[in-house]
C-alpha cells in the first residue's frame, strides 16, 4: 500500500526514510488489474480516495512488464503536457504527441486527477485510438479534467473503483508490515479510526509502536493498544477541519459529543443551527431516534486527545455514568443473539471504554463475546472474554467463551465446560466424544455442527433447523439454501459450516465446487476458526504448484529442502508460500497441518 515519507515537524520527530511495507491482500483487485492489460485489453481506470493504495496497488500490477509511466502533480497542473515532459520533445501538438506515444505498449498513468488539459486530451486520444492499454489512476471526490472523467464515464476503459481494505486484509497488513501480531479489539480500532486511508493507517500504528503504547497481551503472544490516540502530522491534517473550528459553539458541540456520544437531540442544550452547520459540512449525524454522533470515528479520539486536561474533566464522561448506555447495548446484543440475527451493531460505548482501558462490566463482556463467536469472529471473542476477566478474573461466563473460542480455532488444550468440552474433544480429532459432549450439554446445534443432526431431531426451529434437517437428508442444495440464509443473518461460520458439508453430499461436480468456494469465503472472514466441517477445504484455491509446495511445508520442510526437491530457488519457494498465504487465508506455516489435514510436523 502507499507508503508516505513523514513530515518533520521538529527534531525529536525527525525519522528514517522508511521501506514500505509488504503488498498484502488485494488478490482480486490485483488479478482483475493485471487481466486488463493483457493482449486485446483496453486497459482500466483505478478510482478511490486519497490513501486508499491506488498506486501500490497498480505499481504491484504491472511490475516486470515494459511499462512507462507519467503522473500529475498540482504544481505543473497549468503546463501544457508536463505529465509526459520527460517523453515528448518540448514543442508538441495534440496530433503529434499522440503519434509519438503510439508505440508505448502499456502506459501508467497516476494521478490523472491533477493533469493540465493538454495531459488529459492525450491520454484520452490514446485511449480512443486503442494501441496504448492504459492503466490510469486518479483520486475519487478530486476534481478532474473532463477528458480525465470521460475515460469511464464515457466507457472507453472499464472502472474499478477500490473499496476499503477488509478488516481481514487490514490484519494481514499490519501483520506482514509492522512485524507484530495485533489482538483483534487493537486491529478493529485502527481499522475503524482509518476507514480505508491506509497512508493513515501506516502512520498511526507507526506512532503508536514508536511511542511504547503496545502493552503485552498475556499468554496470546499479541500486543494490544489502550489510551489516547498520538496527534501525529498526519493525523493532525486528516482533522483540521474539525480541530480548527472557527465558530467557538461548533468546537464545543464537537468536544461535547467526542466524550459523551451518541447524544440525545435535546433542543434545549444542544443549538439547533450549529447542528445543521455540521450535519451540512458532513461532520455530524442524527438519526432516526434523534441519536446525535460524530460523523468519522477518528473525530472523537482526536478531539479527546487535544483537549486541555481541565476542558477534558469538566466534558468528559466517566467510565460509571456510561451505565444506560451500555445497558442499551446490552440489550441490543441480547435481542440479536434471541432473534437470531448478530448481523454488525452500532455499539460505541463499549468500544470506548475499551480503547480507554476502562474496565468493563464481566456481563457484557461475555456477551460480547459470544455476539462475536456467532459471528464467526472466534478471536475478537476471545479480547473481549479477557477484557472481563480483566476486572472479573473468575466470571464463568467469560471463561467459558474463551474456552469455546479457543477450541474452535483448534486448540485442544482448551479448558471449559459443555459446549466448550465438546469443541476441545474435536479439536483433538475425537468426534464420537464431541458429538456426545454437546449433546449432554444440551447443545444440539452443536451436534450439526459436528455432523452429526440425529442428535438435534426435533429441538432446533428457523434456519438451524433447516441446516439440520438438509444434512440429515443429505440435501446440497437444501444445505446451500440454508447456509445463505445463515449468512445473511451474520452467523457467517455457520454458513461456511453448511456450505462445507454441503460439499460432500452434492450429487453436480459444478454445484459442489459452488459450495467449496463459498465455503472457503466464508471461512476467510472466521479468524482461524478450525472446525471439523471446514477440514481440507482450502486447497482447491491453489495452483499446482502451491498445493505442491504448501504439502511439503506443512509436513516440515524448509523453504531450502523444498526448493533443492523441486529445483527452485528458495526465493520462489517463498513467493509461491507468500501467494497460497494470501489465498488460504493462512498467517504462516503453523496453519498448514491443519488446511492439509495432516499431523503438526514433530520437532526433529
Amino acid at each position: 500500500m502507499p507508503t508516505p515519507v513523514p513530515v518533520t515537524t521538529s527534531l525529536r520527530d525527525a525519522k528514517t526514510l522508511r521501506t514500505p511495507w509488504p503488498f498484502t491482500g488485494r488478490a482480486d483487485e490485483l488479478e482483475l488489474v493485471r487481466r486488463s492489460v493483457t493482449a486485446g485489453r483496453a486497459g482500466i481506470v483505478v478510482t478511490g480516495p486519497a490513501g486508499r493504495g491506488k498506486t501500490r496497488l497498480v505499481t504491484e500490477a504491472v511490475r516486470g512488464t515494459d511499462c512507462a509511466r507519467v503522473a500529475g502533480t498540482p504544481e505543473s497542473r497549468h503546463l501544457p503536457f508536463a505529465a509526459f515532459a520527460h517523453l515528448l520533445p518540448e514543442s508538441v501538438t495534440l496530433h503529434r504527441a499522440v503519434h509519438l506515444l503510439s508505440g508505448v505498449r502499456l502506459l501508467l498513468v497516476d494521478d490523472a486527477h491533477l493533469f493540465d488539459d493538454a495531459s488529459a486530451a492525450l491520454v484520452h486520444q490514446l485511449a480512443v485510438h486503442g494501441r496504448t492499454r492504459l492503466v490510469v489512476v486518479a483520486t475519487e471526490g478530486a476534481p478532474a479534467p473532463g477528458a480525465v472523467s470521460r475515460l469511464w464515464s464515457g466507457e472507453l476503459l472499464p472502472r474499478l473503483a477500490l473499496e476499503p481494505l477488509p478488516r481481514e486484509e487490514t490484519t494481514e497488513l499490519l501483520r506482514a508490515g509492522a512485524g507484530t501480531d495485533l489482538e483483534p479489539l487493537t486491529v478493529d480500532r485502527l481499522h475503524r479510526l482509518c476507514q480505508g486511508d491506509l497512508r493513515l493507517l501506516r502512520e498511526l500504528f507507526t506512532a503508536v509502536s514508536e511511542r511504547g503504547l503496545l502493552t503485552p497481551v498475556p499468554g496470546t503472544g499479541r500486543s494490544a493498544w489502550r489510551g489516547p490516540v498520538p496527534i501525529t502530522v498526519t493525523v493532525r491534517e486528516r482533522t483540521a477541519h474539525v480541530l480548527d473550528r472557527a465558530r467557538v459553539e461548533e468546537r464545543e458541540t464537537l468536544e461535547r459529543l467526542a466524550f459523551a456520544e451518541p447524544l440525545p437531540l435535546d433542543l434545549d442544550t444542544l443549538d439547533v443551527g450549529t447542528l445543521e452547520r455540521l450535519e451540512a459540512e458532513g461532520l455530524v449525524t442524527i438519526d432516526d431516534h434523534g441519536a446525535t454522533r460524530l460523523a468519522h470515528p477518528l473525530h472523537g479520539p482526536v478531539l479527546r486527545a487535544a483537549a486541555g486536561r481541565l476542558r477534558a474533566r469538566r466534558l468528559a464522561r466517566t467510565p460509571d455514568q456510561c451505565g444506560p448506555a451500555l445497558a442499551a447495548e446490552e440489550e441490543a446484543l441480547a435481542r440479536g443473539v434471541e432473534r437470531a440475527d448478530v448481523r454488525a451493531l452500532d455499539t460505541p460505548v463499549g468500544e470506548w471504554l475499551v480503547a480507554e482501558g476502562a474496565p468493563l462490566p464481566a456481563g457484557y463482556a461475555a456477551l460480547r463475546a459470544r455476539f462475536a463467536r456467532l459471528r464467526g469472529r472466534l478471536h475478537e471473542a476471545a479480547a473481549w472474554a479477557r477484557e472481563g476477566l480483566r476486572g472479573s478474573p473468575d466470571d464463568a461466563s467469560c471463561q467459558e467463551e474463551l474456552a469455546l473460542a479457543a477450541a474452535q480455532w483448534g486448540d485442544a488444550t482448551a479448558e471449559g465446560h459443555g459446549a466448550a468440552a465438546a469443541w476441545a474433544a474435536a479439536a483433538r480429532g475425537d468426534l464420537d466424544e464431541a458429538v456426545r459432549a454437546a449433546a449432554g450439554a444440551g447443545a444440539p446445534y452443536d451436534a450439526v455442527r459436528l455432523g452429526a443432526p440425529e442428535w438435534a431431531a426435533g429441538l432446533l426451529t428457523g434456519v438451524f433447523a433447516a441446516h439440520a434437517d438438509a444434512l440429515a437428508r443429505g440435501d446440497g442444495p437444501a444445505l446451500d439454501q440454508a447456509a445463505g440464509e445463515l449468512e445473511r443473518r451474520g452467523f457467517l461460520l455457520f454458513a461456511a459450516e453448511a456450505h462445507a458439508q454441503a460439499v460432500r453430499v452434492h450429487r453436480d461436480p459444478g454445484a459442489a465446487r459452488t459450495a467449496r468456494t463459498r465455503a472457503v469465503a466464508l471461512a476467510r472472514r472466521c479468524q482461524g476458526a478450525r472446525t471439523p466441517a471446514l477440514s481440507g477445504l482450502a486447497l482447491g484455491e491453489l495452483t499446482a504448484r502451491q498445493r505442491q509446495i504448501v504439502t511439503l511445508a506443512a509436513a516440515g520442510l524448509s523453504n531450502r529442502q523444498i526448493a533443492e526437491r523441486l529445483t527452485l530457488s528458495v526465493r520462489t519457494v517463498g513467493n509461491h508460500l507468500y501467494g497460497a498465504y494470501t489465498r488460504l487465508g493462512a498467517g504462516d506455516r503453523g496453519a498448514l497441518p491443519w488446511l492439509m489435514e495432516l499431523p503438526e510436523p514433530q520437532p526433529a
